[in-house]
């Protein structure tokens, strides 16, 4: 499904976030690549990926949002993965 365009949110119940976050700050610790299911899509974010964490607020409510972003260059379609040290599902 690579280069399909998809832009999904999706919720989550606390436990599975605390994994998820979990795994995935030990992918980052470790500069590994790691894939993610969401939605029910797997995807593969490489190890160069770039974090940033946005903050927005209305008149009404405020957002946090954690983000990696890469280009579809730094990610590799032939990889084994195996060869990702963590996986975030």
């Amino acid at each position: 499904m690579a280069g399909t365009a998809r832009d999904i949110e999706r919720g989550y119940p606390t436990d599975e976030v605390v994994a998820k976050l979990r795994r995935l700050a030990d992918a980052l610790e470790s500069g590994t690549a790691f894939r993610i299911q969401i939605a029910g899509e797997r995807v593969r974010v490489p190890a160069r990926a770039e974090f940033s964490i946005e903050h927005e607020r209305g008149a009404d409510e405020e957002e946090v949002e954690f983000q990696l972003k890469w280009t579809l260059a730094d990610t590799d379609p032939d990889a084994d993965p195996d060869e990702d040290a963590g996986t975030v599902v």
